[in-house]
């Protein structure tokens, strides 16, 4: 049973300014302290005020704030307690769990992920309960293969509105992310004879490995302008698989001469582009590029998901096709894994009454400033260090100091506790300086200044 905060775990509010920020430094000690266990039921804000002498709005205040942090939770009906991983210091020496933890870095900087604390679980909620009471008996049936129509007409209005993306709801493919997206893709290409695919050298590992079941893949170098076209066209490919809009994991957006190169390959030899938006809705320092669908809609495959926006939870991709591989697809996707009705339609709500917006701008800016610290951090405490790939996304590369390999970085990182990838993970060349590809995304918002604390002091 869950234990409840009483009179034998006093706090003390002395020497931390307000009562308010008192309070919140109190409870903020108590549970990196192991005095408050994950799990655990804090009193009402009534209760608590009355223990310590405080205003009711003085005891909400404090709760909200660190349930916005995520040291606590707050659910209807549950109270307010304590998150979970939060108390790792409770775990008894000598146990499974105490062994489990000592095992696993306790800081994690791996990119490609969101903070799983910043899901949008209010507006998630209201968007399903909304389905739940007014979806038609028809969602718990089969479907369309193409997904929703209501989903498939809300996207291609918020991808023609926010990423200039052209097509008909018609010619849109909902699937179960952007791995399920690749997987139909590779499986529709080889059906049509296609024999190999040029792919981004570096690039996401498990995709190379994917793509690679069905096709021969050609390693694309990328330089500073993106992906290298000549080496496409030397490669025989007649599938080119890019980032243009922020390449994983290198970071820049490809150049618009290199566009333009890369649109013309495709005109002279009638090869498709896959154009996976990665990273698309997260820029910083300029407005967002538009995708390069908007200019060969015919011959350009448009791939996007909501793994990084909303969270990996909600399995939701979309591929916007062009006419001649909408027949192909849509049956691929029939044999394939059915995507979620129900999720479907809860994201069409978030995209119609606004709320998938205002989530998006409201992490954009907690990444944002992540992004920042990061940046200030290693210009004072790595000097030797160099910082790339930062206009956009949910990571940089960090370019090693003169003499520090990538092993030897690694080695030292876990010694201190964190988790973070070599560039060289992703690399089929070798072609970059020693790197590591730090996410500052992933820890949540109370747990990533002693992450970076201790990647700066692994790596000084």
């Amino acid at each position: 049973m869950a234990e409840t905060l009483g009179p034998e775990l006093p706090l003390d509010l002395s020497g931390w300014g307000s009562r308010r920020r008192a309070l919140e430094e109190a409870l903020r000690t108590a549970i990196r302290g192991g005095r408050l266990v994950a799990g655990a039921r804090l009193p009402s804000s009534r209760d608590l005020a009355a223990q310590l002498g405080l205003s009711r709005g003085t005891v909400t205040q404090a709760y909200e704030q660190l349930v916005a942090e995520g040291w606590l939770t707050a659910r209807q009906g549950s109270g307010t307690r304590v998150a979970e991983g939060t108390a790792e210091s409770r775990v008894a020496e000598g146990t499974a769990e105490a062994v489990a933890l000592r095992a696993s870095p306790r800081h994690d900087l791996r990119p490609g992920r969101p903070d799983a604390y910043a899901f949008p679980r209010q507006a998630w909620a209201r968007a399903m309960r909304h389905v739940l009471r007014e979806a038609p008996t028809e969602v718990f049936g089969f479907g369309d293969p193409r997904g929703r129509i209501e989903l498939r007409t809300a996207l291609a209005s918020y991808l023609g509105r926010t990423r200039g993306v052209r097509i008909d709801p018609a010619n849109l493919i909902v699937c179960s992310g952007y791995t399920q997206a690749l997987g139909l893709l590779a499986e529709v290409f080889a059906e049509l004879g296609v024999r190999t695919a040029g792919m981004e050298d570096p690039a996401t590992d498990d995709h190379v490995r994917l793509l690679a079941g069905r096709l021969r893949v050609a390693d694309i170098p990328v330089d500073c302008a993106g992906l290298r076209v000549d080496a496409l066209r030397a490669s025989g490919a007649e599938v080119a698989v890019c980032t243009p809009a922020h390449q994983f994991p290198l970071g820049m957006s490809m150049a618009p001469e290199r566009r333009s190169e890369l649109l013309a390959w495709a005109d002279d030899s009638l090869g498709w582009i896959v154009e996976d938006d990665y990273d698309g809705e997260f820029r910083y320092d300029r407005h967002p590029i538009a995708a390069l669908q908007s200019r060969r809609p015919s011959r350009i495959v448009y791939v996007g998901s909501t793994s990084k926006t909303i969270g990996p939870a909600v399995r939701l991709g979309w591929i916007a096709c062009p006419p001649l591989l909408l027949e192909p697809l849509t049956e691929a996707k029939r044999r394939a894994r059915e995507t979620h009705p129900l999720d479907q339609l809860a994201l069409t709500r978030m995209i119609d009454v606004g709320d998938y917006d205002h989530h998006l701008r409201t992490v954009r800016r907690g990444y944002r400033r992540r992004r920042d610290t990061l940046v200030a951090a290693v210009r004072s405490g790595l000097p030797g260090a160099r910082v790339r790939g930062i206009d956009a996304g949910l990571h940089a590369v960090l370019e090693l100091p003169s003499g520090l390999t990538e092993q030897a970085a690694l080695e030292a990182l876990r010694a201190a506790s964190v988790d973070t990838h070599s560039l060289g993970r992703y690399a089929r060349g070798d072609r970059h300086p020693p790197s590591l590809v730090v996410g500052y995304a992933t820890p949540p918002a109370h747990a990533y200044p002693a992450a970076l604390d201790a990647l700066i002091r692994g790596l000084g």
